[in-house]
């Protein structure tokens, strides 16, 4: 059991109890979903109710849910399902899993707050011909939510489709309507890892990334992990955006006592509109490697970047693109889990604020 305060939900959230007994259920269910006998009947009914949860709780048809294993897996259906014949159009902020399955795409860039620059948007729509869009719901390193209705409009304005990578948002913050594919993911709403999935546009139909029996009408092969899928939909539903609105008065005022602790502290993003768990802290002059391992010795759990890249830490391409320059890679990610304890404020702080101490005694 470990101990300490986690504040890296973004990486992944705790398990939900709901999920959790979702999970243990489902696991008692011996039947394959595409069985034809009584097991598998049952099995059946499980993955279709928890298919009826997810489009319920964002929008859409149940039919046009696709499992998949995770939000990788949904950005790269989309990507590779969606996008003959259409130029691809990526935000320079998005996730890896985005960036890596887009190879030769154009980039957009962003405003100094972190959101997509529109104008140019525009501009590239007008001169790209057909196209696929790709911009994030919510940045997984900032927070920041990019004007996803605006972007839809242009989108529809040029006859281009709308991927928006909504992993992070989900559960977290409303999801404006306008895409024609949304990727989610299972463990970063307070269910297991294993499971995630893409919700499409009434007609539309992706090229299979994987190709097996039929399941997933077609659209992606290979039996369904029932237990996982069981506990997505049970996060699902636990997770709300009200109950996630909480967490923002916890975030601000870790923002406000780290600013009147230490001016020379940023917060990028701060002026956007975020997502309320989510604060990246950048402290002039320290290595964010310094900062995370500091914090962790002293029981701290933070990231720095993206979570997704094999431990690595390094420069944020997403604070490159908002043009802090060598500061980039002296940016923290604290992120509160759905559980955050009430006194999260006061130990983070107190953490971190013997963390600045210690560097800058070191430096002195």
């Amino acid at each position: 059991m470990t101990t300490g305060l986690s504040l890296d939900a973004n990486a992944t959230e705790p398990l939900r109890p709901e999920a959790r007994a979702a999970v243990l259920a489902a696991l008692d269910l011996p039947g394959n979903p595409s069985s034809v006998h009584a097991e598998g009947r049952a099995a059946r009914r499980l993955l279709e109710d928890a298919r009826g949860a997810i489009a319920a709780r964002f929008g859409g048809r149940a039919q046009d849910v696709v499992f998949t294993a995770g939000g990788t897996e949904a950005n790269a259906l989309a990507l590779h399902g969606l996008s003959a014949g259409r130029r691809v159009l990526v935000g320079a902020t998005e996730h890896p899993a985005v960036l890596r399955a887009a190879p030769g795409a154009t980039l957009l860039p962003v405003r100094a707050d972190g959101t997509i620059d529109l104008a140019a948007l525009d501009a590239a729509l007008a001169a790209a011909g057909p196209a696929l869009v790709c911009l994030m719901a919510a940045n997984n390193e900032t927070g920041v939510l990019h004007p996803i209705a605006d972007a839809a409009g242009l989108c529809g304005r040029y006859g281009a489709l709308l991927h928006v990578d909504a992993v992070q948002a989900a559960g977290r913050a409303p999801l404006p309507a306008g895409a024609d594919s949304l990727a989610l993911s299972a463990h970063k709403l307070g269910g297991p890892k294993g499971a995630g999935a893409l919700l499409l546009r009434p007609g539309l139909d992706p090229t299979p990334l994987i190709a097996g029996g039929g399941q997933e009408r077609g659209r992606r092969g290979g039996t369904e992990p029932l237990p996982a899928i069981a506990g997505f939909a049970a996060a699902a539903r636990a997770a709300t955006d009200q109950a996630a609105a909480r967490l923002a008065p916890i975030r601000d005022a870790i923002e406000a006592a780290i600013a009147a602790l230490a001016p020379e502290a940023r917060f990028p993003g701060q002026g956007a509109p975020r997502l309320p768990n989510t604060s990246a802290i950048l402290l002039p002059g320290v290595p964010a490697e310094t900062q995370v391992i500091a914090l962790d010795l002293a029981g701290v759990r933070v990231s720095a970047g993206a979570a997704c890249s094999s431990g690595k830490v390094g420069a944020s391409h997403v604070l490159a693109a908002m043009g802090l320059g060598g500061d980039a890679a002296c940016t923290i990610r604290m992120s509160l889990p759905w559980n955050a304890p009430e006194d999260s404020v006061e130990r983070f702080v107190a953490a971190w604020a013997a963390m600045r101490e210690q560097v800058t005694r070191r430096a002195a």
